[in-house]
């Protein structure tokens, strides 16, 4: 098997990992928890922007880069499309499905963060799922909402919003209880298509609470595309990258 980088950034990057050898190299940007029961190699840390990541990529000749990096992260994915074609190697990504709405949702899709302020506007007590991303607008917070956050460490919040630290997957019993606790009214939420932190979307559906989601970005064209863990590993298996 020729050598290979793995971007990661999502729970199923971690999986692909486990399955790599000594040879390889999974790359982490640092946010959250740096796995260290790996055989392959772990580097933490940003390349600056894609012609650094093509030297890293000639420096330590890597034959593919895999992106396994968040369906959110599309300036990442930009970079890595692109320091493939500057080096001449292939560039794989797995991109996750995107959540599907279903009977008795209330989804309401926004592009960017002034139309989810606009959004929500009629609600009074809104659960952000989106990560670190709200808590640069905590003094914008209008005086007839309280937001609970959730992300994956514990920040400062403020008088009229509460930072929960919280990694999933989420059971299903426990975030009804986060609902009713906080009588969220609405979610706001990523499309972000993973099972750990689907249940959430099960209990705005059983309590009628509306969703807004931010719309997923135009990612890059990339070789080839997986929607799942077992088909690039698969395919890994099979010598496709040669």
């Amino acid at each position: 098997m020729k050598r290979i980088l793995l971007l990661g950034g999502v729970t199923e990057a971690l999986a692909i990992a486990r399955t790599l050898g000594p040879e390889h190299i999974y790359s982490l940007a640092g946010v959250g928890r740096v796995p260290t029961d790996l055989t392959c190699q772990v580097r933490v840390g940003g390349y600056g922007g894609a012609e650094g990541l093509a030297r890293f990529i000639r420096d330590e000749r890597i034959d593919l880069l895999l992106d396994a990096t968040h369906p959110y992260a599309a300036q990442i994915s930009q970079n890595a499309a692109s320091a493939a074609h500057l080096t001449g190697i292939p560039c794989w990504a797995l991109r996750r499905p995107a959540w599907q709405a279903q009977a008795g949702d209330d989804w309401r899709e926004v592009s960017d963060w002034a139309e989810l302020i606009n959004a929500l506007k009629p609600f009074r007590r809104p659960l952000f799922t989106l990560g670190r991303e709200p808590l640069q607008h905590l003094n914008e917070i209008p005086a007839d909402q309280f937001w609970t956050l959730r992300a994956l460490d514990v920040y400062p919040g403020n008088e009229r919003c509460e930072v929960i630290g919280a990694r999933g997957p989420f059971l299903l019993e426990d975030e009804r209880a986060l609902f009713e606790r906080r009588q969220i009214d609405v979610l706001i939420s990523k499309n972000s298509g993973s099972t750990a932190t689907e249940p959430k979307l099960e209990v705005a559906r059983e309590r009628g609470v509306p969703v807004i989601i931010l719309k997923r970005p135009v990612l890059a064209a990339v070789d080839q595309e997986f929607g799942s863990i077992g088909e690039v590993i698969a395919a890994l298996a099979s010598g496709r990258q040669s």
